[in-house]
């Protein structure tokens, strides 16, 4: 009975994030908008290698997403940090669409070029780079304090729904319907995602004219310093580093398994693709639990071994069925490993600072997976994908094994740090 108890008033933890109506649309329009996304994200390698035949090419497209939010991520967290960030994701979410709508158009009009692809791609992360500083600090103006464990887990629990629900969709799609269509319902996805920000009234964390940064640059320099002083943030971003080096092209370069290695279509590669997501959704309980129970540190250390672990099987796995098990064991590692990191820097890090912070781990991803995409795409096209995804899964296990000596358990147990007592003094 106790035992019970525990449990539903864990989950009442969990889901109290949802008490508060504006979280509670926030989350449901970005629900629909990332399941838009998704379908994108598989349609593009999809057609792309397609059109092409080559791995690097795919991850050609993972560069082209990533590369340009990187050099724009710094003045997003700039501006996250300066201006009322819902008026700033629905701008930019806005343009969004628009580039979508345009991705749709040339599609539909019979315009079959790589570059028109690459460029779209391009400039859909261009914007990604302004919007996501603001669209991850956002959640922090949604919900008291004590609630935050609760809307950082449930944000993750609606990106990772969309990436397990995005891709199936893509593939049955595909399938039936062809390109077209998916990149059709993702126009259409930001059109609920811009209403949904519109009816939301954030709650007000404004920093005072005494700690706004001045100037851009004088603002980003100061977050670039701050960074090494918290040894708990410096560790999420280098394990945010090495999994963007390391472990996210392993989405992109499904579809080289799905034909190359497996022989299969579309709807099975949807199903490959969703079962990453799978994952993660699963592991979201965990991450919840963490703060009240083992821990941050633990939880990241074991989600890194665990995709570590993954990686090297998914390179093994004999058929797509044993290929979509591993790719959960990926997805769950992931999950682990990048929330746990995700929420215990925005339980530390100075609000003052919170949006350039943001920006720094964001810009951290994006350059480590681009130059992670353009090398395994180079790898798998000349060792094949069973060989290249191994030795990716071995490197990767090598880096963190970091975490297991002296100096690493000190960096990592940093994380579970309950807040920057410094920088707000």
């Amino acid at each position: 009975m106790a035992s019970r108890q525990k449990v539903a008033a864990e989950l009442k933890h969990a889901l109290s994030a949802f008490q508060h109506r504006d979280f509670t649309i926030f989350w449901s329009g970005a629900l629909i908008s990332n399941i838009g996304s998704w379908l994108q994200n598989l349609t593009v390698p999809f057609v792309i290698y397609a059109l092409t035949g080559s791995a690097f090419w795919v991850g050609a497209a993972t560069a082209a997403q990533f590369l340009p939010g990187f050099i724009l991520s710094p003045y997003g967290g700039h501006l996250a940090d300066i201006r009322e960030r819902r008026i700033v994701i629905i701008i930019v979410q806005s343009l969004m669409g628009l580039v979508a709508l345009l991705l749709w158009w040339s599609w539909i009009a019979g315009i079959r070029s790589v570059a028109l692809l690459l460029v779209i791609t391009a400039a859909t992360g261009l914007l990604q780079g302004i919007n996501l500083p603001s669209w991850q600090a956002f959640v922090n103006d949604l919900v008291p304090r004590e609630e935050l464990i609760s809307a950082v887990s449930l944000n993750s629990l609606q990106f990772n729904a969309a990436r397990s629900i995005g891709p199936a969709l893509a593939g049955l799609i595909i399938a039936v319907f062809g390109p077209g269509w998916a990149f059709g319902l993702n126009v259409a996805s930001y059109v609920v995602v811009v209403l949904a920000l519109v009816e939301v009234r954030s709650r007000s964390h404004a920093i005072t004219a005494d700690q706004r940064p001045t100037r851009f640059v004088d603002g980003f320099v100061e977050a670039v310093r701050y960074v090494p002083s918290q040894p708990g943030i410096a560790l999420v971003i280098w394990t945010v580093a090495a999994i963007g080096l390391l472990a996210t092209p392993v989405f992109s370069f499904t579809v080289v398994f799905a034909h190359d290695v497996y022989g299969v279509g579309p709807l099975q590669l949807g199903l490959l693709s969703a079962a990453f997501g799978v994952g993660a959704v699963l592991a979201v309980p965990f991450v919840v639990r963490a703060k009240h129970n083992s821990g941050l540190a633990a939880i990241m250390r074991a989600g890194l071994f665990v995709e570590g672990v993954a990686i090297v099987a998914f390179g093994l796995a004999p058929g797509v069925v044993t290929g979509a098990l591993c790719l959960v064991g990926v997805g769950f590692g992931f999950l682990l490993a990048i929330s746990a990191g995700n929420t215990a820097l925005h339980l530390i890090v100075a609000q003052r600072l919170r949006g350039r912070v943001m920006a720094l781990r964001l810009m951290t991803y994006m350059v480590s997976a681009t130059v992670g995409a353009l090398i395994e795409g180079w790898l798998v096209d000349l060792y094949g994908p069973r060989a290249a995804m191994v030795g990716i899964g071995l490197v990767f296990l090598a880096a963190v094994s970091f975490l297991l000596t002296p100096r690493g358990g000190r960096a990592l147990a940093r994380i579970d740090d309950p807040e920057d007592l410094v920088a707000r003094a």
